[in-house]
């Protein structure tokens, strides 16, 4: 298995090469710790990544620039935003436990939520006025019972939710850029959070939402979280993928039940049917929550494993992946080659963009 958990960078400039190195081209989270944990630091690993890419097939690969970084990061300082990164104490440990933890995340405004026990709360859109009525009677009432609430500041269910939980605690997680404000309308919403609350983004400062972003934050969402509780939705909605997100992560999910004959409630009554824990108010909640742990600093990671080659192991892994996503476990179980070495080839074949990386420890061609 890949590691979760690594040293923080101890400086300025090891943010910076951090920063640098989850921003090359096609380095996801799991890339990220690989070669982290091969080379030691990231500034070895940004002088190894050409040459890895090179013997891999990768023509004319180049990192990101370092100009663009330091544009990044001094944009950053100028909105007030904090950059943390996974392993150090103020990182969330449940987050830091997902295999797709963000290596680094940008934030505004109250980071002492990120040691709080969560809930994550989304929805529909469109939401019914019920729905909405629903979301912000939960949502105060968690928070009065010491919960803080994490959504993705989305029109509808979201925005009621971060609204009625800001006076106890609320967290946007945002899918462009932390200081994007979007969408629109939730404009004095989103100032709000940032006053009170907690805004973070794995995204570059300044960074308009595009459609792969979203699927990107909801495992953020999910991840943060104790479980996660859908309002509203429909039956091909993005709550559903956060509802994935949270099952492969291990959390508890929850839904609110709504009438069949309101599309809105088609997702909600699909996660009922399928065991999703049915929620009716606050005390439903809570009584279905599991136990917060306290925030900890996690722990180093001090062994690499070894490099070893195998000429065809390329070609055998590729044999085990199809377009349908598997369990990267599933390759080191099938294949007699030593973990690290496979854990290498995973790497390379991700820098080519023969395969992606996705959420919850699954693996498909690219």
């Amino acid at each position: 298995m890949l590691p979760t958990r690594t040293a923080p960078p101890k400086s300025e400039q090891e943010a910076l090469d951090w920063l640098q190195l989850i921003r090359s081209r096609r380095v996801g989270p799991a890339t990220f710790r690989r070669l982290l944990s091969d080379f030691g630091t990231a500034a070895a690993a940004l002088d190894a990544l050409p040459g890895i890419a090179a013997s891999a097939g990768a023509k004319e690969y180049s990192i990101c620039p370092r100009d663009v970084i330091i544009q990044e990061y001094e944009a950053g300082k100028k909105a007030g935003a904090r950059l943390i990164a996974l392993g150090s104490g103020i990182y969330p440990n449940m987050l830091a436990e997902i295999d797709s933890a963000p290596p680094m995340l940008w934030t505004l405004g109250n980071t002492d939520l990120l040691s709080t026990p969560m809930l994550a709360m989304v929805g529909a859109r469109n939401a019914s006025s019920l729905g909405g009525r629903m979301a912000r009677s939960l949502a105060k009432g968690l928070g009065e019972a010491d919960y803080t609430i994490v959504s993705g500041l989305a029109r509808g269910i979201d925005a009621a939710a971060h609204s009625a939980a800001c006076p106890t605690g609320t967290i946007a997680v945002i899918a462009g850029g932390v200081d994007v404000i979007y969408p629109r309308e939730n404009a004095k919403l989103t100032e709000q959070i940032r006053n009170e609350g907690l805004c973070i983004s794995e995204q570059p400062m300044g960074m308009s939402p595009q459609a792969r972003h979203f699927p990107q934050r909801n495992r953020i969402i999910s991840g943060l979280s104790l479980a996660l509780l859908v309002v509203e939705a429909g039956t091909k909605s993005g709550s559903l993928i956060t509802a994935k997100d949270a099952l492969d992560q291990g959390r508890d999910v929850m839904a609110v039940p709504g009438h069949p004959f309101d599309g809105r409630a088609g997702g909600t009554n699909q996660l009922l049917r399928d065991g999703a824990t049915l929620i009716r108010g606050v005390e439903d909640v809570v009584n279905a929550l599991p136990p917060s742990r306290p925030q900890e600093p996690p722990q180093d990671i001090n062994e690499a494993p070894a490099r070893i080659e195998s000429d065809n192991l390329d070609a055998e892994i590729l044999t085990l992946i199809s377009a349908a996503p598997c369990p990267e476990q599933d390759i080191y179980d099938a294949l007699s080659a030593p973990a690290g070495d496979i854990t290498r080839h995973l790497c390379e074949l991700e820098l080519l963009g023969q395969i992606t990386r996705q959420t919850g420890g699954m693996v498909a061609q690219a």
